[in-house]
């Protein structure tokens, strides 16, 4: 079953804010390993506690996952949350027309082979 309209809403609101945006792109760019937050405060500039309010954030939205190491909390994108949303986006793209809907579905199928 794909994913329903409220909790898209949810992740694209999420997303509609700059600096978590930032936050997140950052942490796709990190892979599925993720980023230690301490690290991803540094890189993105933003001290800890609003990293902390914008990870949160993402996390409630079903965007990003965590896990402790040791005494870190390391962070990730749930890709296939991401994957989710993205096809909930597209699922109507035109009435499946290839010519308008193929090269959107092919960037997105090479985005998910990046993991």
């Amino acid at each position: 079953m794909g994913m329903e309209a409220s909790a898209a809403a949810a992740a694209l609101s999420a997303l509609g804010h700059e600096p978590r945006l930032n936050v997140f792109r950052l942490l796709v760019r990190a892979g599925p390993e993720g980023m230690a937050a301490g690290e991803i405060a540094r890189a993105a500039g933003v001290v800890q506690n609003t990293l902390s309010n914008y990870l949160s954030s993402l996390a409630q939205a079903g965007l990003v996952i965590s896990r402790r190491a040791g005494r870190s909390l390391i962070y990730s994108v749930d890709y296939a949350r991401i994957a989710g949303l993205l096809a909930f986006l597209v699922e109507d793209c035109c009435q499946a027309d290839p010519l308008v809907c193929g090269p959107a579905l092919a960037r997105i199928g090479q985005a998910s082979d990046c993991r």
